[in-house]
């Protein structure tokens, strides 16, 4: 369905000619996203158009486009930086908001750890700025292109740095939120004039409705500044960096330490994660270079930092003697962990700690993973995530699957079948053999340890027909698995049809959340202008 002419002109009066387009040329811009031939019928990797496209320079331009969608009755999905195909229009009759204009760091209050952020701010952007004042900031696995404001308030937002500075919603304080009737809200401290340090209050807190457990994805209006909690920052003020896309190196500070441990069971590495949560060490945790696969990840992470190599020398890679001998001690049971000290002796301590932790669970530290360059580079690649696009390296295309959430015990009991059913379709020969181990995860999603993940990852071409097709077939035979065996969990309803979604949602144990989430989004958005892909409902309370 086209745009009216006078909704189009409405909104051109609103950001000015040069903001808002209807061109066919842009709007296909705006309809690719990564992993969308996964799912269209044509295996393309455009999905749907918006029927236009217009960029907001400020809050009450913002607050005037959600005005005028309800007045023509044309829904609305707003987006900053974009990572997923939440951030796309799921139907016709949607307009983009794209939100880069909005691009400022308004304030960092040092006293207080906090920076207020427009939407289009990125992570890097963030860090870079914090760092030259002693602060850190939480940059979610998706790297640090990725916005702080939009994982803060709308997504999901788990990264490596989760042990230390906890998951995106944690970091949330006061937020400005255009709602979908576009009133503005200002929530907390900031609702009273007093600033941007509390996002509680007065009364009841606004965080549930406004983000839950993994965000609305733009269904309840528009956040348009926020404030992110910040964390100490043992480190220099700036961090000179060597070497060469995408072998990119730091000098390791004297308080620091970066060791990939591995363990001789599923069963020690939870112990281990148990015992790192009770004692309290670790700045950023995460199983990172696994998603690269257990039989290629050693190989490439090798090969990616010899500037005089490409991709082509993967298969020579694989042969050296080394490089075996490396891939068999980290298969299945390793994890990257990076200690920073706030004091000399805080480093001690953390070491001396980590050597009991490895004691008794009889893991150790991978002697080659802490030769020196190598060191230097984990430690870089962590607490930056700077080189995020190198999951799509093999073939173009990548996806991941399941995602048991949960304690350490429970997230591993999946892993074995998780492995075997990406064995079973690489040996197909569709998909790139990396191994049934392409298991990525963070050592907490929460600040403290608790909550962990893994996340299996699958290497297509997205050039092939067949490769596409064997990449969705895995995906949808991973759902049926997590339908039987994760009963209830995010992983049963990804990739499900929205008339199948609803079913699988009426289903399950909790839905009745599914309800309370249409009740607010029909007092949020009662003329449903706020695009709700990513945000399930149910209209029927469940039966009795």
């Amino acid at each position: 369905m086209a745009l009216s002419n006078g909704a189009y002109q409405s909104l051109e009066d609103i950001v000015g000619t040069e903001y808002i387009s209807a061109e066919s040329v842009i709007l296909d811009s705006y309809a690719w996203m990564r992993a969308n031939e996964l799912r269209t019928k044509d295996r393309s990797g455009f999905f749907i158009r918006p029927e236009a496209v217009v960029l907001p320079g400020s809050t009450e331009e913002v607050q005037a486009v959600m005005k005028a969608c309800n007045r023509f009755k044309v829904k609305c999905k707003a987006f900053s930086t974009g990572w997923i195909s939440l951030a796309q229009p799921s139907g016709a009759g949607v307009i983009n908001m794209d939100l880069r204009r909005l691009n400022r760091i308004l304030e960092i209050d040092e006293k207080n750890m906090f920076a207020v952020i427009e939407p289009y701010v990125i992570g890097s952007q963030l860090q870079a700025e914090v760092m030259k004042l002693g602060l850190n900031c939480h940059i979610i696995g998706a790297g640090g292109s990725c916005s702080p404001l939009a994982a803060a308030t709308s997504f999901i937002g788990n990264g490596a740095d989760g042990i230390f500075m906890g998951y995106s919603s944690e970091t949330l304080l006061a937020l400005e939120w255009v709602m979908p009737n576009g009133d503005i809200l200002r929530t907390g401290s900031l609702g009273a004039g007093l600033g941007w340090s509390c996002g509680e209050g007065p009364g009841p807190s606004l965080r549930g409705i406004a983000r839950g457990t993994t965000g609305a994805s733009g269904a309840l209006g528009v956040f348009t500044k926020c404030a992110v909690k910040l964390a100490p920052w043992p480190g220099p003020a700036e961090m000179p960096v060597e070497g060469t896309i995408p072998a990119y190196y730091t000098k390791l500070p004297n308080n620091f330490r970066e060791y990939t441990v591995t363990m001789p069971s599923w069963k020690a590495y939870t112990d281990a994660y148990y015992k790192i949560y009770d004692a309290e060490i670790g700045y950023i945790g995460h199983r990172q270079f696994s998603k690269l696969g257990e039989d290629l990840s050693t190989a490439f992470f090798a090969l990616y930092r010899d500037s005089s190599k490409s991709l082509d020398d993967l298969e020579e890679f694989t042969r050296k003697p080394e490089i075996q001998d490396l891939t068999d001690e980290l298969r299945h049971y390793s994890f990257q962990l990076i200690l920073a000290g706030m004091t000399p002796r805080d480093i001690e301590y953390q070491e001396k700690v980590l050597d009991q932790i490895l004691a008794a669970t009889r893991g150790h530290r991978v002697a080659a993973m802490s030769e020196p360059t190598t060191a230097q580079f984990v430690l870089l690649y962590l607490l930056k995530l700077h080189c995020k696009h190198l999951n799509h390296v093999y073939a173009g295309g990548k996806s991941q699957y399941f995602r048991p959430d949960g304690s350490p015990d429970y997230a591993i009991e999946y892993a074995p079948f998780m492995i075997e059913l990406l064995k079973k379709y690489q040996e197909k020969g569709t998909l790139v053999k990396t191994g049934g181990d392409s298991l990525m995860g963070t050592l907490s999603g929460i600040g403290g340890g608790g909550d962990f993940h893994f996340e299996q990852f699958v290497s297509y071409n997205r050039n092939d027909m067949e490769s596409i097709n064997a990449a969705r077939e895995l995906a949808e035979e991973a759902r049926k698995l997590a339908t039987e065996r994760m009963p209830g969990s995010p992983a049963a309803l990804v990739g499900l049809p929205p008339d199948v979604m609803l079913t699988a949602i009426a289903a399950s144990s909790q839905s009745i959340r599914y309800h309370w989430q249409w009740k607010i989004k029909q007092m949020l958005d009662p003329n449903e202008v706020g695009e709700s892909a990513g945000y399930p409902m149910l209209k029927e309370p469940p039966k009795e």
